[in-house]
């Protein structure tokens, strides 16, 4: 098997694992007790939380641990809907682009009297921040763009719409599940109140997250009861979890300061390479040739049916856009949003690489790609 399905999620890195070891077979606790083994506890999440911190630029007071990606952006912009409650009108500004982690919770929203306001992305899936500042009000109380979509990777400018967002008195969310462990992502730097974090998306264990909420703002927890969290987030910490969020955090940090997104992307960029030189015109790249992840490759191609393709190659796993959509009779709603045709649209397939991606890798995965597709490499 080869897999080039990085951007659904990541394998568990084995310091990840080895760091969580201890946390599953020895040292048990709730991190609230106040005897010995929940102080154990209790500094592996003290420790966590400053690891996660680090790798954001932010303070650990500023982390609350979640379940994952999701639960973070339900609880910004369902909290802070209902800290705005008071308010008669309520408008939030997301994109057209966005997670159905970002799409849902605001038409739970819209449901409930809270204005959505959608906007458009370029050809690339570029949002222009200038149709950011026109789409804001006096009622507008959060703007939430992600960082980096997550099926053509195309980088979105949140330093340029968090510096707008401030500037009109407005709060600022980014979804980061993307963009964290493949470019720099730093708060202070994009310059945003809340950021969203999914551990499984660099090397951490699935179902465990962060949310980063900047020191002085206020928003209502999404789950209620015990005080965790600082009572910003009830419910035991899953602590095994949580101790390897923390090292996947750290190892980060360690990646960032190296050049190993460099040779991901290189290896990206041969596949492209390979694929064009193979079918010329048959082929087509979505989302921005630069601004974009550097693991990330979102291609058409002609005359083909892009989730039919990826059946018929069990060996290889990649995809047809997010994890989340396999409808074969409809294009991907993002590359819609984007104005790709329909006929370019349904043919489109998502390889996306990390970091146990090796060329020879590449090489087996063109190879397979070509023979399904019928073309001599």
């Amino acid at each position: 098997m080869i897999y080039l399905d990085y951007n659904a999620t990541t394998p568990i890195d084995p310091r990840v694992v080895d760091a969580m070891i201890p946390y599953l077979r020895e040292i048990h606790g709730n991190a609230y007790s106040p005897h010995i083994a929940g102080r154990a506890v209790r500094a592996a999440v003290v420790r966590a939380r400053g690891q996660v911190a680090a790798m954001l630029g932010a303070e650990p007071d500023e982390i609350v641990f979640t379940s994952g990606g999701t639960e973070a952006n339900n609880h910004v912009l369902k909290g802070v809907a209902h800290a705005f409650r008071d308010r008669s009108n309520r408008t939030i500004i997301t994109s057209v682009v966005e997670h159905p982690a970002i799409h849902e919770p605001c038409r739970f929203l819209a449901d409930a009297g809270v204005k959505i306001v959608k906007v458009p992305v370029d050809g690339q899936g570029l949002v222009d921040s200038d149709e950011v500042r026109r789409a804001i009000t006096p009622d507008t109380i959060l703007i939430s763009i992600m960082h980096a979509n997550n099926e053509v990777g195309t980088i979105q400018p949140i330093r340029e719409i968090a510096a707008i967002a401030r500037e009109a008195g407005v709060l600022m969310h980014t979804d980061a599940a993307q963009s964290i462990g493949k470019i720099p992502v730093d708060v202070e730097a994009l310059g945003v109140d809340l950021l969203s974090a999914a551990g499984h998306k660099f090397y951490a264990p699935q179902g465990v997250g962060a949310l980063y909420i900047r020191e002085g703002v206020d928003i209502e927890p999404l789950i209620h009861g015990a005080g965790h969290e600082k009572g910003r987030r009830a419910g035991t910490e899953a602590v095994p979890a949580i101790v390897g969020l923390g090292m996947a955090a750290e190892i980060v940090c360690e990646q960032m300061r190296s050049d190993a997104n460099r040779r991901i992307c290189e290896l990206r960029d041969l596949l492209h390479r390979y694929l064009s030189d193979a079918m010329g015109k048959r082929i087509t790249l979505n989302g921005h040739p630069t601004k974009r992840l550097p693991n990330t490759l979102n291609v058409s191609f002609s005359g083909q049916i892009g989730l039919y393709l990826l059946e018929a190659m069990e060996d290889l796993c990649f995809s047809v856009g997010a994890a989340c959509h396999s409808d074969a009779d409809e294009p991907s709603a993002v590359l819609s949003a984007m104005g790709v045709p329909r006929e370019v649209a349904m043919g489109a397939v998502r390889f996306s690489l990390g970091r146990p991606t090796t060329e020879e890798e590449i090489n087996g995965a063109t190879k397979r790609v070509l023979k399904a597709l019928g073309v001599n490499r």
